[in-house]
C-alpha cells in the first residue's frame, strides 16, 4: 500500500460522519474543501482494496475505496444545480451511488473505479430529481425521462431564449426523438410555477382561482368528493401522523409539513445522530405507514 493510501486512511477518520452527511462539517463549502484534498488512490491501490473488499468483506478498503472517490460524487452533482434542489443533498444522493458501485466493483475488469462509479452517482442523482422536481414529474415515461436529462444538458445555456426551430430539430435528431417532443419538453422546462390560490395575508394579489371557472362544481358527487377529500386531509391525516413512532412523525412533519423550506435529509441526521440513508428509510417507511392509514 503507498504513503497517500495510509495518509487518506488517517484523512478517513475525521471524515467518517461526512460521508454521510455532507454537512457534517459545518458547511458545504467545508465539506468540498476537505474531500478535495484527499489524494486519489492509484489503480494498484484499487486493486489491492477491491480483492480486500470482495474476498474478505474488509471495510476499511470500502471506506477508503469511498473516501478516495467523494470528489467525483462532489463534480458529478455540480452538474445538477440547474434544477434548484440543495447541493448536499444532490451530493448525498450521488454518494449513494457511489457506495452501490464500490459494493459491485470487479477489481480484475481493468477497468478504474471512477469510471465504473459515474454511471451510479449519476443514477442515484437522476432518481432524486426525478422523486423532487415538479416538472419532471410530468414526464412519466422512461423515454420523456431520458428526453427531458438530455435536453436539460444540450440546451443552451446562456441563451435564454427558447430553442429555435433549427435547435429544435438537431437535438431532435441527435436524440433520435421526434422534434415535437423536443419542443413540448422545452415548453414544459420553460414554464413557471403558479400557485392557484393568492399569497396567504394578500386578499390584492390576484391569482388562477380567480377566474377559473367553478362549472359543475355543485354537482352533488363533486361536493360529496370535496367534502371526502377534506376530511382525508385533515382529519385523515392527522389520524395517520398520530400512528407513527415520535421519529417518524419528526422526520416527516419536518420534511414535508413545514410552512416553509422543510428540513433536508443531512440536517435531521446531525439531529438524530444517524446516517442521512437512514433517515431516508424511515421516512419511506413511515410513508409507507400513512399510505396504509390512509387507504382504510
Amino acid at each position: 500500500m503507498t504513503n497517500n493510501t495510509q495518509s487518506l486512511a488517517l484523512t478517513n477518520q475525521q471524515l467518517a460522519v461526512a460521508v454521510s452527511n455532507p454537512g457534517a462539517l459545518g458547511t458545504i463549502e467545508a465539506y468540498i474543501s476537505a474531500v478535495n484534498r484527499l489524494p486519489m488512490l492509484t489503480a494498484a491501490d484499487e486493486v489491492s482494496l477491491g480483492k480486500r473488499l470482495r474476498d474478505e468483506s474488509d471495510l476499511d478498503a470500502a471506506r477508503q475505496l469511498i473516501t478516495s472517490h467523494l470528489r467525483l460524487v462532489v463534480s458529478v452533482a455540480r452538474q445538477y444545480l440547474g434544477y434548484g434542489l440543495p447541493h448536499a443533498d444532490l451530493i448525498q444522493e450521488g454518494n449513494v451511488g457511489l457506495m452501490k458501485a464500490v459494493k459491485r466493483f470487479d477489481p480484475e475488469r481493468g477497468v478504474r473505479l471512477v469510471s465504473f462509479a459515474v454511471h451510479w452517482i449519476k443514477a442515484e442523482i437522476h432518481e432524486y430529481i426525478v422523486r423532487n422536481w415538479r416538472l419532471v414529474k410530468v414526464a412519466t415515461t422512461k423515454a420523456q425521462r431520458k428526453l427531458f436529462f438530455n435536453l436539460r444538458r444540450m440546451r443552451p445555456d446562456d441563451s435564454g431564449q427558447s430553442l429555435d426551430p433549427d435547435q429544435v430539430n438537431a437535438i431532435a435528431q441527435e436524440l433520435n426523438v421526434r422534434p415535437q417532443d423536443v419542443a413540448e419538453m422545452e415548453v414544459r422546462m420553460s414554464g413557471r410555477e403558479m400557485a392557484l390560490d393568492a399569497r396567504e395575508g394578500d386578499d390584492n394579489d390576484f391569482a388562477p382561482i380567480s377566474y377559473l371557472s367553478d362549472e359543475g362544481q355543485q354537482e352533488p358527487s363533486r361536493v360529496l368528493e370535496r367534502q371526502a377529500y377534506d376530511t382525508l386531509q385533515s382529519e385523515g391525516l392527522t389520524h395517520a401522523i398520530d400512528g407513527l413512532d415520535d421519529r417518524s412523525r419528526r422526520i416527516v412533519q419536518a420534511r414535508w409539513l413545514q410552512d416553509e423550506g422543510g428540513a433536508t435529509l443531512h440536517d435531521l441526521a446531525a439531529e438524530f445522530g444517524v446516517s442521512a440513508e437512514r433517515i431516508r428509510q424511515i421516512e419511506a417507511a413511515a410513508f409507507k405507514k400513512l399510505r396504509v392509514a390512509l387507504a382504510s
